[in-house]
């Protein structure tokens, strides 16, 4: 049967008001704007400088060469699981206890772990607390959820304490998500916020989420008795997410975790039945042997970059101290009478690339630099940022 040929179907009539509510990331259109750029100097990036460990390399490869590729069990392969208990044991004191209360399921990233999390905690109208600034993620939990992202306001310190969560909490919330060390800003929380942090949220029956995917990036001044400080070591009754990307250089084989409390790990193992699957086989195979390799060499180097970054802005403007992670959030002087999005115009002008602070903020005041890259590329860039500063 013949049919006249039909105009273009009407496609925003189509695209849903969840989809449309999602602006492109603004990282990405710094990205974008990197690829046009000959040699830029880029401070933009979000992921480790180093190799993906050669230990890592090898156990990857030998599992696709024994077959290793098919599904694993939604909560993840054995042998990571495994890997994973005996770590939280040996760090926090946590087992698996699925009977009291403590299980873990494997993700696909850490970002695959916060989108199920939400989904399994928000309805239309639920409220969940999450810092400003924040990673570029968790505002847009809201629309994927039906839920509202609270802002809870941690300028000028970007410390989000427990005295500034309580005044948000309202009888609609039902968690409220930490990120320490954090980005864009880097800020450590020490183990006193965090237990006042759990005690709040215990207190007013909130679910507690500690995003931790920088554990391992915490640097010497910020770990208390030679370790990281999360809100894992006073309670159980917490989600904890963690991830290998970050730590081993392997953000593309997208692969993290979820522990804590059994009936939520179980909850978001049936939404990931039902969409994510499982991780990449393959990446949990290796990551197994994940905890086998010392990354303090790399984490000594990059607090030795995070020093160079201090000093570099030291009296030229307020930088809050970077206790982890590899990022630094620079305040534009208020002489130069810039909007944050303005000093970046100027910095990409001189071939530097570092992103505005409205991408993670209400405010405009601060840009997000990486520190995660080599010395003289470092140093090559901070000389340009400080020299816009210093020009007015």
């Amino acid at each position: 049967m013949h049919h006249a040929l039909h105009d273009r179907l009407d496609l925003d009539k189509l695209i849903s008001h969840r989809a449309k509510s999602i602006d492109a990331s603004g990282i990405r259109k710094v990205f974008d704007l990197a690829a046009k750029m000959k040699d830029p100097i880029n401070l933009s990036i979000g992921q480790p400088d180093f190799p993906v460990p050669d230990a890592l390399k090898a156990a990857a490869i030998k599992a696709i060469q024994e077959n290793k590729n098919a599904y694993t069990p939604t909560q993840g392969c054995p042998e990571l699981l495994a890997a994973i208990w005996k770590r939280l044991g040996s760090e926090i004191g946590w087992t698996q206890d699925t009977e009291h209360g403590l299980s873990a399921i494997v993700t696909s990233g850490t970002s695959g772990a916060l989108v199920l999390a939400m989904m399994c905690l928000l309805d239309a109208g639920d409220e969940a607390i999450i810092p400003d600034p924040y990673f570029v993620m968790y505002p847009q939990l809201g629309a994927l959820t039906g839920g509202t992202m609270v802002l809870c306001d941690t300028y000028p310190d970007f410390r989000m304490t427990a005295a500034r969560i309580e005044k948000l909490i309202t009888p609609r919330t039902k968690a409220v998500i930490v990120n320490s060390p954090g980005n864009p800003t880097s800020v450590v929380l020490s183990s006193r916020e965090l237990q006042d942090i759990v005690d709040l949220c215990a207190a007013r029956n909130i679910l507690l989420i500690s995003d931790e995917i920088y554990d391992e990036f915490t640097f010497s001044e910020s770990r208390e008795g030679g370790r990281f400080p999360t809100p894992a070591r006073f309670t159980k009754d917490c989600l904890l997410i963690r991830g290998f990307g970050k730590t081993y250089g392997c953000t593309g084989w997208r692969l993290g975790f979820v522990a804590g409390p059994h009936e939520i790990v179980q909850a978001i193992a049936r939404l990931q039945q039902y969409s994510y699957v499982c991780a990449p086989s393959m990446a949990q195979y290796a990551a197994a042997h994940a905890y086998e390799i010392d990354m303090q060499p790399w984490v000594d180097r990059f607090e030795a970059r995070r020093d160079m970054v201090m000093a570099a802005f030291d009296g030229v403007t307020e930088v809050a101290l970077p206790g982890g992670a590899f990022y630094a959030f620079v305040k534009v002087p208020e002489r130069l009478g810039l909007t944050a999005s303005q000093f970046v115009e100027k910095a990409i002008a001189r071939g530097v690339l570092v992103i505005p602070g409205k991408v993670f903020s209400k405010h405009d005041s601060h840009f997000r630099m990486s520190f995660a890259v080599k010395e003289e590329t470092l140093a090559r860039g901070l000389a340009e940022l400080t020299a816009i500063m210093r020009e007015a």
